[in-house]
């Protein structure tokens, strides 16, 4: 069978390592869909240099399939539209990542949901096959594939997501169709075996390697991996609900990442930088309660910077944990250097136009 190809410069741009924010979910006060803010998140994103944009993943809030809300596919078709808009009045390409996620029928019907929306990849989520076997996981990654290019990814269970072996991802790689892999287990161990499931299945070369470890961000995008076997792996890029925020020092940072990997040695600035950040993201992904208030913490940033009307998500009962508003408050007084504000405030009045 002959499987959807992604287009060259899709390719060569997740190779060569992009920005690639997890895109919010704005309500209104009523929790209804804003689709103004909506549209200025996007824009937003774009004029911050993202060079790519996931929709419909957790940060987006999984439940907009719900029947009562029924907005996945209002939610991917607004963020294509915008991005379209905003890639042929800048002339350049935005990577679009739809959220894949369900049993294998429905995982199936949103993949070529996304891909009729234009959307050049699928990250698939695992989280609702917590009992399958590796070979039930890796047929469920076939039958995917088959409809869209993949972005694999490892969630890290505390929200949601499994324990998946090295084995698994030797397999996963060898699908002729993954084209890159988000790596967020939050554990180094578990890290470590997607690399190894890399090197194994013979594909290094052809798999783009993004962090998703929202807690070692800047460590990732430091660090390469030499195997045993004379492989060099490394991070290219991110694809992170951290990078929803303060995006444009999020671009900034990866290049300055790259300017760090230049130098014959790491500078101290680098590893100061990594702790600051890992800082700031246990504050808005609200580490302290077991990541309770993690997109609440998202909005509130963006609701603080007027990019959004509310904080709410479709959950009533998801809110900033105690104490969460002002430990945001602080690591945004203590780290100026990596929020955008200014940036921000320059240009809402047309993003929300």
């Amino acid at each position: 069978m002959s499987l959807p190809q992604p287009l060259l410069w899709v390719t060569e741009y997740l190779q060569s390592g992009v920005t690639i924010p997890a895109h919010p979910l704005a309500l209104d006060a009523n929790r209804r869909f804003d689709e103004r803010s909506q549209r200025a998140l996007t824009r937003y994103y774009h004029a911050a240099g993202a060079g790519g944009l996931a929709v419909g993943v957790h940060t987006t809030q999984f439940a907009i399939r719900n029947p009562e809300h029924n907005l996945l596919r209002p939610v991917l078709e607004l963020a294509a539209e915008t991005a379209r808009v905003e890639d042929e009045r800048a002339g350049r390409s935005t990577i679009l990542v739809a959220g894949i996620l369900g049993n294998t029928q429905q995982a199936v019907a949103e993949a070529k949901l996304a891909r009729d929306l234009g959307y050049h990849l699928g990250l698939l989520s695992l989280a609702a096959l917590p009992g399958a076997t590796d070979e039930e996981l890796i047929d469920h990654a076939r039958a995917v594939a088959a409809e869209i290019p993949l972005f694999g990814f490892y969630l890290q269970p505390s929200v949601g997501g499994r324990i998946l072996s090295r084995s698994f991802w030797r397999e996963f790689c060898a699908i002729e169709n993954v084209m890159a892999i988000k790596v967020a287990p939050f554990n180094r161990y578990g890290t470590l075996d997607v690399l190894r499931g890399v090197v194994e299945s013979g594909r290094a070369e052809e798999v783009a390697l993004y962090t998703g470890n929202d807690d070692t961000i800047i460590y990732d995008l430091l660090t390469d991996y030499q195997s045993i076997e004379g492989i060099c792996l490394k991070f290219v890029g991110g694809l992170l609900g951290h990078w929803a925020v303060w995006t444009k020092g999020a671009v900034e940072l990866l290049a300055k990442v790259r300017e760090w990997k230049g130098s014959k040695v790491i500078p101290r600035e680098a590893l100061q930088t990594a702790l600051h950040v890992t800082e700031m993201n246990g504050a808005i992904f609200d580490a302290a309660h077991n990541y309770a208030g993690c997109i609440p913490g998202i909005h509130y940033v963006l609701y603080k910077q007027g990019l959004i009307e509310s904080i709410n998500t479709l959950d009533p009962s998801e809110l900033l944990s105690p104490g969460q508003r002002e430990e945001i408050e602080r690591v945004i007084a203590a780290y100026p250097h990596l929020v955008d504000d200014d940036f921000v405030r320059d240009h809402l009045e047309e993003w929300r136009s």
